[in-house]
């Protein structure tokens, strides 16, 4: 199944270290996480911990999160912020060593709010030069940085496709960073405003990545109004051919069962 379970925001009901078992369990076998771990540098006893999890349960993580700072205090990533980019390249290394021994080549990098007292010009600078040396640091392992647009955070500065693609470009030709690519999280891009549509006509050839969660409350696939099914048949006419992520609130059942009735 090409489905993906974020297990992060899915199946909050168990600790986070049993939730994999339980996407198993609900027969699917791909998973991918926020960052798991309270601090950017986890210790060898919660890196064995989360690993064991996630091969005791027999599935593939296949996206994983950079540490992103306190993302319900409402962090939204490090690469930009000049007072914690020293955490995020050290948060480099365990992202690259988790993806190297899980087989995950897929990684989620926030770009990080805009901070008081410094500007939007020097942010940028910083997070480009981040960017650049998290995409080497995962090359070694074949992997992907990806960036996306993010709804309900006013102080993000990537709200349309259009922003996060113009940073994907931006990385690559001022650093020549190749493996740096656009994530299209469907839910995100359609609360901000973009036409979802238009974008996957342009650009789903391009696509990194997919997540999907439902419009209006960030629910399961057909709780809402947007028109999911239409979307990802389309990416895939189009030249997608990755992971579809179920990144949405709400009972798992729910998502679960509308991804075994929508096989993509």
């Amino acid at each position: 199944m090409s489905y993906t379970v974020n297990c992060s925001i899915l199946l909050t009901e168990l600790p986070l270290l049993e939730r994999p078992a339980a996407v198993k369990a609900a027969g699917f076998d791909a998973v991918e996480f926020w960052w798991p771990f309270d601090g950017a540098v986890p210790s060898d006893a919660e890196v064995t911990a989360f690993e064991r999890a996630i091969t005791d349960a027999g599935v593939q993580l296949t996206g994983l999160n950079f540490a992103a700072g306190n993302m319900p205090g409402g962090d939204r990533g490090l690469a930009s912020w000049p007072a914690r980019s020293a955490e995020f390249r050290d948060n480099i290394d365990a992202v690259v060593g988790l993806g190297g021994s899980l087989g995950c080549t897929s990684f989620n990098a926030l770009f990080g709010n805009r901070v008081d007292g410094e500007s939007a010009a020097k942010q940028d600078e910083l997070g480009v030069r981040n960017l650049a040396v998290a995409a080497a640091a995962v090359a070694r392992i074949g992997g992907t940085v990806l960036l996306e647009s993010v709804s309900a955070a006013p102080r993000y500065p990537l709200r349309t496709a259009a922003d996060a693609l113009a940073l994907v470009s931006r990385v690559r030709a001022e650093t020549g960073a190749e493996n740096v690519a656009f994530l299209a999280d469907f839910y995100h891009l359609s609360v901000n405003g973009d036409d979802v549509g238009a974008v996957i006509e342009q650009h789903a050839g391009e696509f990194g990545h997919i997540q999907i969660a439902d419009s209006p409350g960030r629910g399961a696939p057909g709780t809402g109004t947007l028109p999911l099914a239409q979307w990802l048949s389309r990416s895939r006419a189009l030249g997608y051919t990755g992971h579809i992520s179920l990144e949405c609130t709400g009972p798992a059942e729910d998502a679960f069962g509308w991804a075994r009735d929508h096989p993509f």
